[in-house]
């Protein structure tokens, strides 16, 4: 991105990290060239037309404006003109940056935008296979080392929300001197919430009796919410059930964790797994899972119980698929 000056800039995707960092890198690049420049930062849905013309203008202090609007698909529709007209003669001393979550709403002002030849930032949601990939781009934007199986540890460990991938990565790098191993991966994030209800869900598409109540009971132990665990399984199940539906049409690995869902490394797992499995016991598995997470969100009143049940029911049908397999 150019210093943004005499331009329009839309930003648009649903990766609000993403988003904010191409806000930062823009409005740090107009200040850096116009260090006296007023930055004013505003929600589309509270403007009005006599809002952004002030916003646009210079104040009694400098002239150079950066004016950042949020939450575009939220601007009022008679201000939608004086938008795009802006947008097309934004004047020298403007920088205006525009943000929109993506989705269908807004579209049409988008398309107008777009007709404005406003520069266009993306910020696209990071697919699951994609987290190891940020993750190495990550440790290597701030100078450090990470090798793929550390990255994907990593992954595993704190789940798929990027801000707080995002936050590991800076948390390891700052106190790790630039170089994270897996050890240090597991000293710092073993025992989270997402660990333990993914957890908890491998042991049971392994048909770990023990260890899966093992998990389960520690878990309830340490205040993970029931909820979790049970998105958790159902999660499991639902990846399994993909896999078990593509793996025979002899599509590359990549290609494979695309039509699934996750990343290239899980599909190890998921091979050994789905040895033990129908779809029939997948589908029996994913109702028994739906029902668990009714009665943990009150249809039933001892959650604890609840997930008990879920999880000897699941291990239950999966013994019944290797039984109906001629496998014992």
């Amino acid at each position: 991105m150019t210093a943004p000056f005499a331009t329009v800039t839309l930003i648009q995707g649903p990766e609000s990290l993403l988003a904010e960092r191409a806000v930062q890198q823009l409005v740090g690049q107009a200040t850096q060239a116009r260090p006296d420049a007023t930055i004013s930062r505003v929600p589309a849905g509270g403007l009005d037309r006599g809002g952004l013309a002030e916003l646009a203008t210079g104040s009694l202090f400098s002239e150079a404006t950066v004016v950042v609007v949020e939450q575009l698909a939220d601007l009022p529709a008679d201000v939608a003109d004086d938008l795009v007209a802006l947008a097309s003669g934004p004047g020298d001393d403007l920088a205006l940056i525009l943000v929109h979550e993506g989705g269908a709403k807004g579209k049409a002002l988008l398309d107008r935008l777009r007709k404005a030849k406003v520069t266009q930032v993306d910020a696209p949601a990071v697919k699951a296979w994609e987290l190891s990939q940020f993750v190495t781009a990550e440790v290597r934007r701030q100078n450090g080392r990470v090798d793929r199986a550390t990255a994907e540890a990593l992954v595993s460990a704190v789940g798929s929300d990027l801000r707080s991938v995002a936050a590991a990565v800076a948390q390891l790098l700052a106190d790790t001197e630039g170089v994270i191993a897996q050890a240090d991966v597991q000293r710092y994030f073993a025992g989270r919430a997402e660990t333990t209800g993914f957890a908890v869900a491998n042991h049971c598409l392994d048909g770990n009796r023990e260890a899966a109540l093992g998990s389960l009971r520690w878990a309830l132990e340490t205040g993970v919410a029931p909820v979790l665990l049970t998105s958790a399984v159902a999660s499991a199940l639902r990846n399994l059930g993909k896999y078990l539906d593509a793996r025979d049409e002899r599509l590359r690995d990549a290609d494979l964790a695309r039509r699934v869902g996750v990343p290239p490394w899980k599909l190890k797992d998921l091979a050994r797994q789905a040895r033990g499995w129908t779809a029939s016991g997948i589908a029996a598995s994913i109702q028994l899972a739906a029902r668990a997470d009714a009665e943990v969100k009150g249809a039933a009143g001892d959650a604890g119980f609840a997930l008990e049940m879920l999880v000897l029911g699941v291990i239950e049908q999966r013994g019944r698929a290797r039984q109906a397999s001629g496998r014992v």
